[in-house]
């Protein structure tokens, strides 16, 4: 299962990690799904939030790219990022 998970407001709250939430994508992520860290930050923004993530010891295995999979199978890397599931902010309720 490929998990698209977004950073400010999702994995980032108030300048806060969401450590349960990192916790279990971590623990998803070693029963062999891929996370992708699916977020608008670019730059230096998107490397700091990369370093956040790495320091509470999460790696998500793509960040704002669609997987290799993905892209052999559609033969090209659309510019939206494919996933089974897509977490953020903007979709609780």
């Amino acid at each position: 299962m490929i998990i698209a998970v977004d950073y400010d407001g999702t994995l980032d709250i108030g300048g806060e990690m969401n450590i349960p939430l990192i916790r279990r994508l971590a623990a998803s992520q070693k029963r062999g799904d891929i996370i992708i860290l699916w977020s608008c930050r670019a730059g230096e923004r998107l490397e700091l939030a990369v370093q956040n993530l790495n320091r509470v010891g999460f790696r998500p295995n793509y960040v704002n790219s669609n997987t290799r999979e993905t892209i052999m199978r559609l033969g090209y890397d659309p510019r939206k990022v494919l996933a089974d599931i897509y977490i953020d902010d903007k979709n609780a309720r």
